[in-house]
């Protein structure tokens, strides 16, 4: 977290991810998976060690059968500025969302600011384009620019307040570099379509290119979800990154 000019505002390069519930394994897959074939004797895989099956978990991912790897539940706490969360709930199926309220509460003055390793200048047409890093001196002046801005901003946002206006009309002030918080919650299907996405991987077999601010809200829920089933998490990698 950097310090801003006004004592008041504060300026952060990360995100926070932190898994706050769940109920996810590998052997929630094997279970769903075997009861077409075994009725209420599937509910013995929950007693068995997963690895005698990463075969079936390697299968179903390979073929593309979804289903199974629906039976279970992350739920994560994540702390982002709101254009991250404009582009995270696009993604529908599978996710629920929770996320604070500008009208209910006022909204505290944390802001987004690119860090160094941030590549700033995008190069080529619409389709075809990359972004490549920039130099000292552009990024000194996106840090100072989004830093006065905020500034102004949020200054604006307490005056409305301090004249009696609404949180929710006061709030119309602020941009989207304004962090905020939600809980999110998904299952191992809806996780992976999401990172299929809105990560870079050499291993994909589709090529995607994600805003990195959402990149680094998506590589830290796979690093806990990887924790959790790691089988899953291999077959995953394994068969190209796509959601079966």
């Amino acid at each position: 977290m950097t310090p801003a000019g006004d004592p008041n505002v504060s300026l952060r390069s990360d995100v926070t991810v932190e898994l706050v519930k769940s109920s996810a394994s590998d052997s929630d897959i094997l279970f769903a998976a075997r009861v077409s074939t075994l009725g209420e004797q599937s509910l013995e895989e929950l007693q068995k060690d997963p690895e005698r099956s990463k075969g079936l978990i390697n299968f179903l991912m390979r073929d593309r059968h979804g289903s199974p790897f629906e039976h279970n539940s992350m739920t994560f706490f994540i702390s982002a500025p709101i254009f991250v969360f404009r582009e995270f709930m696009r993604h529908r199926v599978g996710w629920s969302y929770n996320e604070e309220s500008g009208r209910y509460r006022e909204l505290q003055p944390v802001f987004y600011v690119p860090g160094e390793s941030r590549k700033l200048v995008q190069e080529g047409r619409p389709g075809k384009y990359v972004f490549v890093e920039g130099t000292p001196s552009q990024h000194a002046t996106v840090h100072s620019v989004l830093d006065e801005s905020y500034q102004q901003a949020y200054a604006a946002y307490q005056k409305l307040l301090a004249e009696g206006v609404a949180r929710e009309v006061a709030r119309a002030v602020l941009p989207v570099g304004l962090f905020s918080s939600m809980y999110a919650t998904c299952n191992a299907r809806s996780l992976m379509h999401f990172l299929g996405l809105r990560t870079q991987h050499e291993l994909a077999k589709v090529p995607s290119f994600p805003q990195r601010e959402i990149e680094m809200v998506g590589e830290k829920m796979e690093a806990e979800w990887a924790r959790l089933m790691p089988l899953t998490y291999a077959a995953f990698n394994a068969n190209g990154r796509m959601a079966p």
